[in-house]
């Protein structure tokens, strides 16, 4: 299967197609997002481009000096720069306000660094002179080694937190502390979607069928059941040559595809334990997600990387019944599911994905690492809907054979032995 070229952020080429040529959104800050293949080079400059910041990204470091004041600006702790690993991309933010230079492998954030520089402002001359030479930096001139991802408006500061509060539920140690995402930092399609599925009625086990729940795990635990069938038979869905019914989760779409995501944008997934998503991402969609029965671990990835690369996971988390997490195009995008083992419960989550309003192109794939460590596409489907599943699940519980007064004896006395 061919992979679908995905919608990038392009500089525009110079006449000499030698460099291309991104004036920066405000002037003195950004991050700038790339790929490279081998060593390459880029310049910040101010106005006139009689001055700026030469980057060099090597094999082994990244090498940062002055244009007129040719000195080095060192971070001893640098020891990588451009790396053998495929699916790998880099990114540079320059920070004028505090002073601050940072490089990185993957995703833009403070877990990715691999290259820090702080200007020394010890006093006020210092500061000034620092403040004023940064902010007159206005553009970024790179070679042709160096492809152009996307350019982000403000420089990478703080590590960005996980779970999503609604904003009139935090408090100002949370927002000193920097604990939550606050909804209103989301982007306005983030927000659209948390605002969907974050209410209090947003329940799984409503009047109208009180045992849901338990009715899912029975239909997960007793073969014959539809959620126990379907998931033997997803055992191959995305490792076609190498079946593992424990690289499954269940799929309940809720509602239809409007073009606005990849896929029908509320699904609820049902993950047992034991069970796990590959290494994936979202095809650059906001997506809020939110835990509504069990927990699930959640292990974020710089880039889509096959395990074997030795590529770690930055971050692992584990988010619980009420817990709501987020996905931008640029943060969160590249993570593994997976409902440990020693779990007791079945997790239950409702993903929710959706394009931002700028995204033309449409990316209708999750792409995913196999079991061989290669890249592949996997378009999102639907197991069932959410209304068939909920009557299917109900007729299930129904006819479920009945305790005997001795089982249900006994089962009462083993729980509280």
């Amino acid at each position: 299967m061919s992979l679908v070229a995905k919608p990038k952020f392009l500089c525009l080429k110079s006449s000499n197609s030698d460099t291309s040529n991104c004036d920066l959104i405000v002037h003195g800050q950004g991050v700038f997002i790339f790929d490279a293949a081998q060593q390459c080079d880029f310049k910040y400059f101010n106005k006139d481009k009689t001055n700026g910041l030469h980057v060099k990204f090597t094999v082994n470091s990244v090498i940062v000096s002055g244009i007129q004041n040719t000195k080095q600006l060192i971070d001893e702790n640098n020891k990588s720069g451009i790396i053998n690993t495929a699916g790998a991309y880099y990114w540079f933010s320059l920070d004028s306000q505090n002073q601050v230079l940072s490089a990185g492998i993957g995703e833009a954030r403070n877990e990715n660094v691999i290259y820090k520089y702080v200007f020394d402002n010890s006093d006020k001359t210092l500061f000034e002179a620092n403040k004023s030479f940064l902010e007159s930096l206005v553009s970024i001139h790179a070679d042709s080694a160096c492809k152009p991802r996307r350019l982000l408006r403000d420089p990478i500061t703080s590590n960005v937190p996980l779970i999503v509060k609604n904003t009139d539920s935090l408090t100002m140690d949370d927002v000193a502390k920097g604990v939550y995402m606050p909804k209103a930092n989301l982007s306005l399609m983030a927000q659209k979607l948390y605002d969907c599925i974050a209410g209090k009625n947003f329940v799984l086990d409503t009047p109208d069928f009180p045992d849901f729940t338990k009715a899912i795990e029975y239909s997960i635990a007793t073969p014959e059941l539809w959620c126990n069938k379907t998931l033997l038979n997803k055992s191959r869905e995305f490792n076609k040559d190498k079946p593992n019914t424990a690289e499954t989760y269940l799929r309940i779409t809720l509602g239809q595809n409007n073009g606005e995501s990849p896929g029908i944008p509320y699904v609820m997934e049902i993950w047992p334990p034991g069970h796990y998503s590959p290494i994936h991402n979202h095809g650059d969609s906001d997506a809020v997600i939110r835990v509504l029965h069990g927990a699930i671990q959640v292990s974020l990835f710089p880039f889509l990387c096959a395990s074997k690369s030795g590529v770690k996971p930055f971050g692992v988390t584990t988010f619980v019944k009420d817990d709501v997490t987020w996905i931008s195009p640029t943060l969160n995008q590249v993570h593994q599911l997976e409902n440990p083992e020693k779990n007791t419960e079945t997790c239950i989550t409702i993903q929710c994905y959706m394009y931002e309003e700028n995204n033309l192109a449409h990316y209708d794939y999750f792409d995913y690492i196999d079991e061989d460590g290669k890249q592949q596409q996997y378009e999102p489907d639907s197991d069932m809907d959410f209304v068939e599943f909920k009557a299917r699940i109900k007729q299930e519980w129904a006819s479920k054979p009945k305790e005997s007064c001795m089982t249900r004896l006994c089962n009462i006395l083993s729980r509280h032995s």
